[in-house]
């Protein structure tokens, strides 16, 4: 128990026998946050767990966008908030080197392993240059088309028909959910779990993978102590991830390990047909020029590739070997940006569409101008098609705005510093960004920034209107700008633009709203609807 530290015990356990006497008798001085003594601010936090990030912005904006979160005396659970873009840019790009991830981070989201989200300094350039080279080749943008369409087609439209006709209610979350994590499994291991089917079959791993998330966040909002306390005695959230990343670790080490055992198949049928005088396919390829041929940028039709495969391809002809460990955490770390953000994307955009049926007019009035040949009911619009849809990549940008996949970011200090608001830095010091409240600021969006109005994205002369990152941080912002920004726009739009032009969606009447209390913002209940197919 002694690792524990007991002062911080004493205060975490004080913090909760406490926690519901002192909240019936709040201090009246300030209705929004008061520090407690001994307690910090913590039991306020806790009352307001159910909407964080509602009660982060309303903080927010009486401090004028930066403010000090102090938690229970003897813990570490101090934050400097902000959601200032001028302190944005400055920790994100002026002085980047200077704001990292740091160790606390890392134990934290330690399911995260040494991933890109979690990694810094080298390990993190080392990373990012290995992902660069595979998101940012037009090989590996036509390998994504193929799959979604294909995916749309058989998987997605049939389920959204048969939902349709038998007249029932849905969760149009839980049917992205299964979209986007079908389609990450086969773009990273090159296998198809087929969650996404009309019989909604349970899978394991898919719910396991939720269920570390919701853990994470739990983490952050607790004293360290506290949940290194039930780690140890595998109890609450604590044991929930335990379990919950032991079945999802035993998944991705299962695929690994067939992954490797397909590949040196390969290589073996491969080495046995080639003539002796031939050098062998993968000793005359960069791993970039496996990547192109493997995702058919050629005359000739190649078998597509997953990521998995290119990787290990990749660092074998370099003559490196590549451990599970780094093969593990790459693919934990991709499942989190191409299957969560896509279907936090995904839900509150047709959640915001639905009950704003003006857009929805303009986004199909946009699609029928632009594409009026196109008659076929299981038609999906391709990558170059769709990067004509304007106004859809406004609604998706506004959507994105207000409900951000990813509402906070987390960085620390390594030296004291000075942010252009005027508030000092420490060395070590946390800082927690709110992407949330920054896409609610009146100062940056206008006094209309809580109304959902693509048209904000849109010049006078009909082109996107470029918003800096730091202003715009739903896809990071400096170095960590998120590498699959243009493919995450490129497959909503597939998505959207294939549903809206055969159905209509209605939200259930009295269906609650709310955000779950989870890294990625998605809906507590579900977003439950009724499809209706649109008139030809």
């Amino acid at each position: 128990m002694a690792m524990f530290g007991y002062a911080e015990i004493f205060a975490a356990v004080l913090s909760l026998f406490f926690l519901f006497q002192l909240l019936s008798k709040r201090s009246q001085r300030n209705p929004l946050l008061t520090e407690w003594p001994i307690l910090g601010m913590l039991p306020q936090i806790l009352l307001n767990l159910w909407q964080i990030h509602e009660y982060a912005t309303q903080i927010l904006t009486q401090k004028g966008w930066t403010g000090e979160f102090r938690g229970p005396w003897f813990t570490k659970l101090n934050y400097l908030v902000t959601s200032d873009p001028m302190n944005v840019h400055h920790m994100m790009s002026k002085n980047f080197g200077n704001y990292v991830k740091g160790p606390e981070f890392r134990e934290i989201f330690e399911a995260f392993g040494d991933g890109i989200f979690t990694a810094d300094s080298e390990l993190w350039k080392y990373n990012r240059e290995i992902l660069h080279s595979v998101f940012k080749n037009r090989s590996f943008e036509k390998f994504l088309e193929r799959l979604i369409q294909k995916k749309v087609k058989s998987n997605l439209i049939p389920v959204v028909d048969h939902v349709q006709k038998q007249g029932v209610e849905v969760d149009l979350q839980d049917v992205f959910n299964r979209f986007t994590f079908d389609n990450i499994c086969f773009t990273v291991l090159g296998y198809d779990p087929n969650c996404l089917s009309i019989d909604f079959p349970k899978v394991a791993c898919e719910k396991a993978f939720n269920e570390a998330e919701e853990s994470i966040f739990y983490r952050q909002a607790v004293p360290r102590s506290l949940w290194k306390l039930q780690s140890w005695l595998q109890i609450g959230e604590e044991k929930k991830m335990t379990q919950a990343c032991k079945v999802f670790n035993q998944f991705l080490r299962e695929s690994i390990t067939s992954k490797r055992k397909e590949i040196e198949t390969k290589q073996q049928q491969q080495s046995l047909s080639s003539l002796s005088d031939q050098v062998s396919y993968m000793d005359c390829m960069t791993s970039l020029d496996f990547i192109k041929k493997s995702c058919g940028e050629n005359e000739m039709e190649e078998p597509d590739v997953d990521l998995l495969t290119a990787l290990i391809r990749g660092e074998e002809e370099k003559g490196r070997a590549i451990d599970d460990k780094f093969l593990r955490d790459t693919a934990f770390n991709l499942f989190v940006a191409g299957r969560d953000t896509i279907t936090s994307g995904l839900t509150w955009f047709f959640w915001l569409v639905a009950t704003h049926p003006l857009v929805e007019a303009k986004i199909l009035q946009e699609i029928k101008e632009n594409f009026p040949a196109k008659e076929e009911e299981d038609m999906v619009l391709g990558v170059d098609e769709v990067k004509n849809l304007v106004y859809l990549h406004a609604a998706i940008s506004e959507a994105l705005r207000l409900f951000p996949p990813v509402p906070f970011e987390r960085k620390q200090a390594i030296e004291s510093d000075m942010l252009p608001s005027g508030h000092p830095i420490y060395a070590n010091e946390n800082i927690l960004i709110s992407l949330y409240a920054m896409g609610r600021s009146e100062e940056t969006w206008g006094k209309d920034c809580l109304e959902f109005k693509p048209e904000r994205w849109i010049s006078n002369k009909g082109d996107i209107i470029h918003v800096p990152s730091y202003k715009f941080i739903s896809f990071n912002s400096g170095p960590r700008t998120c590498l699959g920004k243009d493919l995450s726009f490129i497959q909503m739009k597939m998505v959207i633009s294939a549903i809206l032009c055969n159905y209509s969606i209605h939200v259930v009447e009295g269906h609650p709203i709310s955000q779950s209390l989870s890294i990625v913002l998605l809906m507590k209940y579900g977003l439950k609807v009724r499809i209706k197919k649109r008139g030809i």
